[in-house]
Formats: C-alpha cells, sequence, structure tokens
C-alpha cells in the first residue's frame, strides 16, 4: 500500500506501455539483436517432437501389418505329399481354416509388438529420466514384408544429454528389447519340433544364439534339419534379429550412440570403416552370383543417407564408469550371435542316400489343388488353370 493518496495502489495500476511491453519481451524471450535500428529479434522456435496422434495412427498401422503378414507367413500354399513326392496347391474353404491363420497372425504380431515395444520404450523412459525431449515411440508398418514392421523409432533433441544420458538411453532398448525376445523365443521352441528340411526351399537362417537355444531345449540341429517356426518363435527371431542389426556402430543407429559414448570421435573412423567395408562385401557377393545380398541395397542407401558421423552430446568428457564401460561392450558383441548377414536362404535339405537310377516319367507331374478343412486335407481333381 502506498502512504501517497493520489497514488493508485498495485492491483488499481493502470497498464503502462513501455514496462509492459517490456515484461513480455522478457517473458517470451525476445533475444536484442545489437544494430543501428535497435531491433528486437525472436528466437527461434525450439523443434517438437511429432504429435501424439501420429503416434498413434502409426502404432495402429503397424499391428495391422504385423496381423497381415502373420497371417500369410503361417498360411501353408503348398502340401508334399511324402510318399510320391507331388506338389499340392493349398486351397482355403472353411471359416475354421481361415480362423486358424488368423489366430497365428494375432499372435505374432501381439509377440513381436511387445518386443518391439519394450526396445523403445526402453529409450524413452530413459529419456524421461534424464530430462532429455524425446517423441513417444515411431512405429513403422511394412505389410510388404515378411516381418509386417521397419521397426520402430523415438525422436530426441540432439546434444540435449550428455556423455552418461545418452548411453543410459541408447542402451537401455536394446536390453529391454531383448528381455523380452529370448523369453519368447525359449518359449516357442518348447512348443515346436525339429523336422527334414523340404529341399530348394526358402528357410530362415538362424542366430547363433537361436542355435544354441536350440541345442539346449531341443538336440543340435544336424545339416539338412531346423526348428519348425511358429507365430511366438518366429517373432522372438525378428526380435534377436533387429537387435542384432540396431547395434551396428554406424551412425543413428543403437550401435553408433554406444560406440560413440565408448571411444569418442574415434567413432567416426570406425564407423565409417565398417560402412565402407559393407558395401564391398555386398558388391562382392551380388557379383559372385548371390543375389539374396541384394536385398542390404536399401539399408546401405538409408545409412548413407543418414550419415556414418555421430552429433556430439552436451558434454562428451562425462565418464562412464567401469560398469557402462563394460556392458558396452558386452551389448556391441551380441552383434556376432545375433544378427545374420542372408536372414533367408535356400536349402538343399538332408542327405539322400543314393538311389537307383529310373526312366523319367513320360509326362511332367501336374499340380493339382487341395482343400483343406478342419478335419484334413484331401485332394481336389480339379487343375489349376480351372477358374474357381
Amino acid at each position: 500500500m502506498s502512504d501517497d493518496p493520489q497514488q493508485p495502489m498495485d492491483s488499481e495500476r493502470q497498464p503502462h506501455p513501455v514496462t509492459d511491453a517490456t515484461s513480455a519481451v522478457q517473458k517470451l524471450e525476445v533475444q536484442r539483436i545489437d544494430n543501428q535500428e535497435g531491433r528486437f529479434f525472436p528466437r527461434p522456435p525450439e523443434p517438437r517432437p511429432p504429435k501424439r496422434r501420429l503416434a498413434l495412427i502409426l502404432f495402429l498401422l503397424t499391428c495391422v501389418s504385423t496381423i497381415y503378414a502373420g497371417y500369410h507367413m503361417f498360411k501353408p500354399k503348398f502340401w508334399i505329399d511324402p510318399a510320391t513326392g507331388q506338389r499340392f496347391v493349398l486351397v482355403e474353404v472353411d471359416w475354421a481354416t481361415r480362423r486358424a491363420y488368423i489366430i497365428n497372425g494375432l499372435t505374432y504380431a501381439v509377440a513381436v509388438m511387445t518386443i518391439l515395444g519394450a526396445h523403445e520404450m526402453g529409450h524413452y523412459l530413459q529419456a524421461r529420466r534424464y530430462g532429455v525431449p524425446a517423441s513417444l515411440p515411431m512405429f513403422i508398418p511394412m505389410p510388404i514384408g515378411p516381418f509386417g514392421t521397419m521397426g520402430a523409432v523415438i525422436v530426441q533433441e540432439r546434444g540435449a544429454g550428455d556423455r552418461k544420458a545418452m548411453f543410459d538411453i541408447a542402451i537401455s532398448g536394446p536390453l529391454a528389447g531383448l528381455a523380452v525376445a529370448l523369453p519368447l523365443t525359449w518359449w516357442g521352441i518348447h512348443q515346436s519340433r525339429i523336422g527334414e528340411i523340404i529341399p530348394n526351399s526358402d528357410v530362415w537362417t538362424n542366430p547363433m544364439i537361436v542355435e544354441w537355444m536350440v541345442g539346449w531345449i531341443k538336440v543340435p540341429l544336424k545339416p539338412g534339419y531346423d526348428i519348425a517356426l511358429n507365430p511366438i518363435l518366429f517373432a522372438g527371431w525378428v526380435g534377436i534379429f533387429i537387435t542384432g542389426l540396431n547395434l551396428i556402430p554406424i551412425g543413428q543407429l543403437d550401435g553408433g550412440h554406444i560406440l560413440y559414448c565408448l571411444v569418442g570421435k574415434r567413432a567416426h573412423l570406425i564407423a565409417r570403416a565398417i560402412y565402407l567395408g559393407a558395401i564391398a562385401f555386398v558388391v562382392f557377393k551380388v557379383l559372385g552370383g548371390n543375389e539374396e545380398y541384394s536385398a542390404w541395397t536399401l539399408m546401405l542407401i538409408l545409412v548413407g543417407m543418414m550419415g556414418t558421423r555421430h552429433p556430439p552430446t552436451a558434454d562428451d568428457h562425462v565418464p562412464l564408469g567401469a560398469t557402462r564401460i563394460v556392458l558396452g561392450w558386452l551389448t556391441l558383441a551380441f552383434i556376432v550371435i545375433g544378427f545374420v548377414p542372408t536372414p533367408m536362404s535356400q536349402s538343399a535339405g538332408p542327405p539322400k542316400p543314393a538311389q537307383p537310377i529310373q526312366r523319367p516319367l513320360e509326362k511332367p507331374v501336374q499340380d493339382v489343388r487341395v482343400t483343406v478343412v478342419a478335419d484334413g486335407i484331401f485332394p481336389d481333381p480339379r487343375p489349376l488353370n480351372h477358374a474357381f
């Protein structure tokens, strides 16, 4: 309260144009630029992470694409008569069969989305812990691929965290994803069986850790034999493979973040050497007739567009401590047992004993359709060119 009766109280004070304008400028953090005109220029707006609505839409689309991928992955297309070797095309005709395929798709989608969600939430929660601005996980749907997704990412502000914060954010994702993927893989192997590989068929290459788990739970795999995939096992396989791929120490991959936090700017030379070596390796394999390696072309292009260099942290000199250093190198070493350069390959099947030479058939065996119903599989005498 003022002693001067003529002076208005604070609550009754009339707005002063100069004072209030200066206060507003301070509240808006307007930066003054000293020049001849003495004008005020606002600071550039801070980058905002993607909206939650976009994250939700991408999550739902990825759920649909993984269901679709799981449905077709475990939908048999051919049946081979073991007695004659004749191939039959499978045709669905009843709801019970389609329902089984849909359940397979849902099971795979729930399992693989749980693995990817755990991976990304490991990043996100650590970013929140350290106060680093980060978006919600942004899942990437991929309905035309066998996995149904290309994984997920979170968008975080560069240089907002120091060396220790960046290390914890980077390593928490792979460890959280593996904490879900490995138990699911173990359970899927328990529910599966080992069988002969059909000659000249496409098979998924098992990472070393999956081979070990099959040997522990079942028996060691012999040449020409493999573990039959089920939706849970395939989801675990995808989680292990994506984790191994993401740990490659290049640029903005999790492995690139971890390596930079471990060795600093020396990571730039290591990442560039790995990238150029990968290009040379893929070109050498493709020119040698291994066409399956050409699938890495898109990945190499994306990594090249993102760059192999890692941006500096807010403070590169913060010590990590012995525990983090050991954990970081052990996590990077997972690439050896979790990654395979050829996820899918063609197998010749188990070795067969020598058979007596037989005269070839006068006419080639024609494929016929097979009706798939809940009670079994029955040949359909209609030829393939017969219209439904």
